[in-house]
């Protein structure tokens, strides 16, 4: 059993053993110099306190892991493996599930994965993560069950790659085909109300890209970042048929960043129209809340930090391509010749700006509101599509299809 208690100016770690004495903890100390709990919590042989002689259980070994003062408690990077101390506010009580999850999973060596900065709990800090936002996200942390589904989902992309399975967007679209062949062999009178063969296309199209992205949303976390962003444009291929080709990781060279020497930057994503013009497009996985922020910036659901740094990046995308001018659209002719089709020539004449991140449905009104006010702000470079509108687009196009192949 773990425990905490503040000492004075310290953070102190108690830990006591449900099936006996805690001597082990002593051999380990003694022939390896630390010990590590639950997978999480390192503590050194000088971190430990010594026993007092009144204590009434003697089978408990505390630790020193952290200090307090002003409004945080700070638990030093070593203990838990971390990039920097963690820091978390005092109004936040401190427990073993404020730390680890289930399987002994180490919550804060997961995040700090995933940034460059200090953990900060709570508080009045600028950057700390309010004490709401992160009990949602304990809330919200995977279980056993949901890791075990992810894992299974992920072998099963990989197993579909090479066994032929589909899924069910896919064997929707193959059952609508074959009804269609069979329907069109058997209605031979013009009683049968039927859309001409294009839009009839047309719409088996669409109504694929519908469910597939519905689909993928469902199961985004089973996606890498990398597979998420080209399932996406290959999708958005379909959506928008004036882009016949999307390329990745396309090199240009700058020379503003650094004056007076050559700089490479790669643009993740580039969409290429009919007539050689390409445009930029920013994917971002759907994150729960990657759109405007739930609390207010004086009075405002202001833009979350996901989606401001992907608008800076495209405006920055951007530049580069219109400053590297008739070099750069030689280069990237030259360079993905064999993707583009034959004869196609780059042009690189006004680039817009594509930003595709986050779900609106699960915003209040004034938060969808702010988010559509940010929007509107950036439209002339930037289109910022959530995942919602998408779907929503998608919708419009399926019900005006259906409605023009029964007038």
């Amino acid at each position: 059993m773990i425990n905490f208690e503040d000492r004075g100016t310290q953070v102190v770690l108690s830990y006591e053993s449900e099936w006996g004495p805690v001597t082990w903890v002593d051999d380990k100390l003694r022939t390896s110099g630390e010990v590590t709990l639950s997978h999480t919590f390192t503590m050194r042989s000088a971190d430990l306190l010594s026993v007092g002689e009144d204590d009434e259980k003697e089978d408990i070994r505390a630790f020193i892991v952290g200090s307090v003062g002003g409004e945080y408690r700070s638990i030093r990077d070593d203990v838990l493996g971390l990039k920097h101390d963690l820091h978390i506010s005092k109004s936040l009580r401190l427990t073993k599930s404020l730390f680890v999850a289930e399987r002994n999973i180490s919550i804060f060596r997961r995040i700090d994965e995933l940034v460059d900065e200090p953990i900060i709990i709570g508080g009045a800090h600028p950057s700390a993560i309010p004490v709401d936002e992160f009990n949602r996200l304990l809330r919200t942390f995977p279980t056993t069950t949901e890791m075990k589904l992810y894992a299974w989902t992920r072998i099963t992309r990989v197993l579909r790659e090479y066994m032929g399975a589909m899924t069910d967007a896919e064997q929707l679209l193959a059952d609508h085909m074959a009804r269609r062949a069979r329907s069109k062999s058997l209605a031979g009178d013009k009683l049968v109300p039927r859309l001409p063969a294009a839009k009839e296309l047309e719409l088996a199209k669409f109504e694929f890209v519908r469910r597939q992205l519905s689909e993928m949303l469902h199961d985004a976390e089973a996606f890498s970042e990398a597979e998420w962003q080209q399932a996406v444009a290959d999708l958005f291929l379909l959506i928008f048929p004036q882009y016949v080709a999307v390329l990745s990781n396309v090199l240009v060279k700058e020379r503003y960043s650094n004056p007076g020497r050559e700089t490479k930057r790669y643009i993740d994503l580039l969409l290429v129209s009919a007539n050689g013009e390409v445009d930029v497009i920013e994917i971002k996985k759907p994150f729960e809340r990657s759109l405007v922020s739930r609390s207010r910036y004086r009075d405002n659901h202001v833009p979350v930090r996901e989606l401001s740094g992907a608008i800076i990046q495209a405006e920055k995308y951007l530049f580069y391509l219109n400053k590297s001018g008739q070099d750069g659209e030689m280069y990237i002719t030259e360079t993905y010749r064999d993707r583009l089709p034959s004869g196609l020539e780059i042009r690189i004449t006004n680039p817009k700006a594509f930003v595709l991140s986050g779900r609106d449905s699960n915003l209040s009104t004034e938060e969808r509101a702010d988010f559509d006010f940010a929007r509107r702000g950036y439209s002339n470079v930037v289109d910022i599509i959530s995942y919602d509108d998408l779907l929503r687009r998608l919708d419009n196009v399926i019900s005006s299809l259906h409605k023009r192949g029964l007038t």
